[in-house]
């Protein structure tokens, strides 16, 4: 990663993290009586630095402490985000009815009771959505698609494709995690199997430690497993994730192409990333096109799904995208809609078809209620004559 940029990225993630967290310790605190304030701010500090912390000491020393304090830091990100959105929401009442007033005047006669009733309130609220979301992260959908191009496929009359995105394999989704999505993915029966980014999460450390490649290595099609980079292999150091994933069942492509059976071409991009966090900048897509067959059937795999319409101005047939994760926490999802052309589903434009998805695994928090983790299954099928 270059460093200019890594200072910059996560210098405003920290930021705008501290900015929000003071947000609501400061209101935490108005309403806890003094002889405890200690204690909570003590409390708070240590949830709110706790994910950094864990992080941090993966780097030197993983142990049940550094996954503990990832646990807890993923979980506080979560419930942070639900406070912030509700304390935002009852001061924007405030301010409201500071302007126009229209609350009843009881309200204000003892006004420390108002704010541990209002407090009780936000904390219902946050533990219903993140305890239904972190619910959510385990009712794993498989959906699924036919779709027809009209190209010849050699003698395949059709190809099975089992898809999946955004796994970021790590603390979080371990190597329980990963043998439940081989074995929901096995049970497919797949003709090939497409991973589309964010494979492992940032550092690999604890993929190592866990030993999740043995559970990738028990993946099963007739022509193979490949996958391509995400945003989060370039964060957590690419090289090392792509030769763990070469190594480990996933054939990793980069920049380029696979002919595959003759019948076939798999292209895969490597992430849009890679320019911010080192020193590769990918090749543009007619570049990588350059030597493929576009009378066969061409699948392409490209993590982030920007500038659709790439894809369709160089003949690709079926581009594969995640990161989105549907903005993973609610309302996040709708406001992807004014940055992504498509978030999440399936769309086609011309002779091109695409798919976003919403990703099987998720960062950070294990918590989702913006849509359920998915793995996609899809029958593609060739018309040419």
């Amino acid at each position: 990663m270059k460093l200019t940029q890594m200072i910059l990225f996560f210098g405003i993630v920290f930021v705008v993290y501290g900015i929000i967290n003071y947000y609501i310790i400061k209101r935490l605190l108005s309403i806890i009586p003094d002889q405890y304030k200690g204690i909570a701010l003590t409390i708070s500090l240590f949830v709110v630095l706790s994910y950094l912390a864990g992080r941090v000491l993966e780097n030197f020393w993983i142990s049940y402490l550094s996954d503990f304090l990832v646990w807890v830091g993923s979980f506080w990100i979560a419930i942070m985000f639900y406070s912030f959105l509700a304390i935002m929401l009852v001061d924007f009442v405030r301010l409201i009815n500071w302007a126009i007033p229209f609350l009843p005047e009881a309200l204000f006669k003892n006004p420390l009771k108002t704010r541990q009733f209002i407090a009780m309130i936000v904390s219902v609220f946050v533990i219903i959505m993140v305890g239904g979301g972190h619910i959510t992260t385990r009712m794993i959908q498989i959906k699924k698609y036919a779709i027809s191009i009209n190209k010849k496929a050699g003698s395949l009359k059709s190809l099975k494709i089992v898809m999946a995105s955004d796994l970021h394999l790590g603390t979080i989704n371990g190597s329980k995690f990963a043998y439940k999505i081989v074995d929901r993915i096995n049970k497919l029966n797949p003709d090939i199997i497409l991973f589309a980014g964010d494979i492992i999460d940032e550092d690999i450390k604890p993929v190592l430690r866990d030993n999740v490649g043995n559970a990738l290595l028990k993946l099963r099609a007739k022509y193979g497993v490949y996958g391509i980079t995400g945003n989060h292999e370039y964060i957590g150091g690419v090289n090392k994730a792509v030769e763990y994933l070469n190594n480990h069942n996933i054939k990793m492509i980069r920049d380029s192409y696979v002919l595959i059976d003759n019948s076939f071409y798999v292209v895969g991009r490597d992430d849009r990333a890679s320019n911010r966090f080192s020193d590769y900048h990918r090749k543009t897509l007619e570049e990588i096109m350059s030597g493929v067959n576009k009378e066969l059937p061409v699948i392409m795999m490209d993590h982030q799904p920007f500038n659709l319409e790439e894809a369709q101005k160089n003949g690709i047939d079926l581009q594969l995208s995640g990161h989105t994760h549907n903005g993973q926490l609610w309302p996040l999802n709708y406001i992807l809609k004014k940055i992504y052309e498509l978030p999440w589903g399936y769309k086609i434009k011309g002779n091109t078809h695409y798919y976003v998805s919403c990703g099987v695994g998720g960062w950070g928090p294990p918590v989702r209620s913006g849509s359920a983790p998915e793995i996609v299954q899809i029958e593609l099928n060739f018309k040419g004559k």
